[in-house]
């Protein structure tokens, strides 16, 4: 066990000095190191005091203020840390098979204040409602084994785009402009697409998925998807699609246009589920959960998504509709749209639809444990800094766990003992 110890120790070494390789200037090494050593050790607070005091107790005040100039002020590339974790993953992740998903989502962090970088009163996921917070977009590579985020980006809400004032103020860089969330995501794809990562479908939920731009931007960029989609969009049941445009009578500019009309119309996904007979529906196990397996009944269809398509010259391409019915519920209760081949299996399509629920555990383990939420500071290079440096910790822990069969316990740095008495600033009972 000393031995695995050793080994462990002397590869978070190597992966540390891999990380500096991107900083640009040797002189960020030490504080690097001390920022990531801050985030694996134990302790309910990951704010740069007292991690300095973990990390250095004998000199808590000067190593405060070299881990916030590295992290709040440094002008070094966020991006190019997030590549260094993402390579550190990629080779233990293919022991437990190919890069089954990119997966798109977003994570709120609610704040108190007005200052914080992209704070604004927004739809805030970890609380479930509409409340004051800062929103990040994310990519991740997942299989059923591993998951890391490879991009992210803080959602600058029109709000703050628009405000010279408070951009000035929180360094919001000049080519930073308001970008709706799928806008955000189409770039971390395509940015990732052009730096050879492994495809694989996007996966997304319908935040994402019901934007109907955002689906078609990806099957033009050639990735499948498996997108939640609301039950009120539209599509053409299956054998069915838009009238062609109407015959040319010779004046004018011929018809170009598909038709619909009062009796030949698209229908809502919920329409084309109620419709379907109990025959049509299955269960499915996705996977192992703490509690026994994770299972539901699903249904699926071939259809045309019908938005707007009275203004296309020709008819969308088939595609998959999934529906979940889970027993007990009064109706469907989730959405997606796959183009996905039409000879994959339903088990197979269902897994895959499920799969965002490695970056919910990812995101409560990168909060929980390694303190993505803790960051104090109120800048744009600080914000997208702590992000950066936390994803790269927990890529390091994602390679061991990729590496453990089964997995074992991953704390294996040890904090010195803190200076008696001490409290850090914003610590219950704290001066």
């Amino acid at each position: 066990m000393a031995n695995a110890a050793t080994a462990r120790a002397q590869r978070f070494a190597a992966y540390v000095e891999r990380l500096a390789t991107a900083l640009g200037h040797q002189d960020r090494q030490e504080p690097l190191r001390a920022y990531v050593t801050g985030l694996c050790l134990p302790g309910e607070r990951k704010s740069i005091e007292p991690m300095a005091a973990r990390v250095d107790p004998r000199h808590v005040g000067a190593r405060h203020q070299s881990m916030h100039h590295f992290v709040a002020k440094a002008p070094w590339d966020p991006v190019a840390v997030l590549r260094v974790a993402r390579e550190w993953v990629l080779a233990p992740m293919r022991r437990h098979g190919a890069v089954a998903a990119w997966i798109i989502d977003d994570t709120g962090f609610p704040k108190k204040g007005q200052h914080s970088v992209g704070v604004a009163r927004q739809y805030c996921g970890v609380l479930g409602k509409q409340d004051n917070c800062q929103v990040a977009v994310s990519l991740s590579v997942a299989n059923e084994a591993v998951s890391l985020p490879v991009a992210y980006q803080l959602y600058l809400p029109e709000s703050w785009a628009s405000d010279r004032r408070r951009r000035r103020a929180a360094g919001v860089p000049d080519h930073v402009t308001f970008q709706p969330k799928w806008q955000i995501a189409l770039e971390q794809i395509r940015t990732v697409q052009a730096e050879g990562v492994p495809r694989a479908p996007v996966v997304a939920d319908a935040g994402y998925g019901d934007t109907t731009a955002f689906r078609e931007a990806l099957t033009a960029a050639g990735l499948a998807y498996v997108v939640g989609v609301k039950k009120d969009t539209t599509a053409w049941p299956p054998g069915e699609a838009p009238r062609p445009p109407k015959r040319w009578k010779g004046r004018g500019r011929p018809p170009t246009h598909m038709r619909r009309t009062a009796t030949h119309a698209p229908q809502s996904l919920k329409q084309l589920a109620g419709a379907l007979p109990m025959t049509a529906w299955r269960t499915v196990t996705w996977r192992e959960g703490t509690r026994g397996a994770m299972r539901s009944r699903f249904a699926r269809l071939r259809v045309r998504p019908a938005h707007r398509d009275e203004a296309r010259t020709e008819p969308r391409a088939e595609e998959w509709l999934l529906i979940e019915w889970p027993r007990g519920d009064a109706e469907p209760t989730k959405y997606w749209l796959s183009t996905l081949p039409a000879t994959i299996a339903i088990a197979d399509l269902g897994r895959l639809a499920k799969l965002r629920w490695r970056i919910e555990r990812d995101y409560q383990e990168l909060k929980d444990e390694l303190g993505l939420d803790h960051f104090e500071g109120r800048g744009w290079r600080g914000f997208h800094h702590h992000g950066a440096l936390c994803i790269a910790a927990y890529a390091f822990l994602a390679a061991e766990r990729a590496r453990l069969s089964p997995p074992e316990p991953l704390a294996f740095l040890r904090a010195p003992r803190l200076p008696k008495g001490f409290t850090p600033r914003g610590a219950p009972g704290a001066a």
